[in-house]
């Protein structure tokens, strides 16, 4: 007896075969550009650092780079980001304005400290004075979720980036969209605790594809089934 599919069925397995093909094919995609994504961040973070330029034309282009810059920690506007935590212990990051040579101020994040080294009296050696040289990685200002808490300036309570609000609060008409995340330091002794970054971004997209396959190969065996199922009872 010929295959003879039935129309409601059908109409209903085509379109939803389409779309988990689709799906199935989008991730794909998606495991393409996140390696070339992987290798391109990698690549920028591990080369050699460079001076970061006073005028960024591509933010897209320079984040994860290495670079370098000099100014002029202004330790006295230091801001406080929590929710930091390092090796399980809970803490907060370390967010200072570095005066560049042509008076220009960007956020550095120096990195992790406890919440009672939270006051710069209590690490006196991380107070560095004087022209400084830091190196680090360029990290774009991200826009917080919906369930990140509001931030609060005038308790120097920091959840996010937010570089207007941060601005006003150090004192400076304006930051740019980007931070360096600061690597080691051994001359500011234990605290901030530098480097925190992590490369290791997921890469799952192979197992989201096969799962939208592997239903698109269900639907249609249940298809077959069903219709081989109502033969038979027809036949009898």
């Amino acid at each position: 007896m010929s295959f003879q599919p039935k129309l409601v069925p059908t109409l209903f397995v085509v379109p939803m075969l389409a779309i988990l093909l689709g799906l199935g094919s989008w991730q794909v995609q998606r495991h393409a550009w996140k390696s070339d994504l992987i290798e391109k961040l990698n690549s920028r973070a591990e080369s050699a650092a460079i001076p970061l330029a006073f005028d960024i034309g591509d933010l897209d282009g320079i984040e994860f780079q290495r670079v370098k810059v000099e100014g002029r920690f202004l330790h006295d506007k230091e801001l406080n980001l929590l929710n930091r935590s390092l090796n399980g212990n809970p803490g907060i990051h370390i967010l200072t304005p570095l005066q560049r040579k042509d008076g220009a101020v960007i956020m550095v994040n120096r990195g992790w400290t406890p919440f009672d080294k939270a006051d710069p009296k209590t690490r006196p050696q991380g107070q560095l004075t004087g022209p400084v040289s830091v190196e680090g990685i360029v990290r774009l200002m991200k826009k917080p979720n919906d369930f990140m808490p509001d931030n609060e300036p005038a308790k120097n309570t920091w959840f996010y980036w937010d570089a207007p609000a941060m601005a006003r609060a150090i004192g400076t008409e304006t930051l740019p969209p980007y931070y360096i995340l600061a690597g080691k330091n051994p001359a500011a002794g234990k605290y901030p605790v530098g480097n925190q970054w992590r490369l290791d971004i997921r890469n799952n997209h192979v197992e989201y594809a096969l799962t939208w396959f592997s239903l698109a190969i269900a639907l249609m065996v249940i298809y077959v089934v069903y219709h081989r199922q109502q033969e038979h009872a027809s036949g009898e």
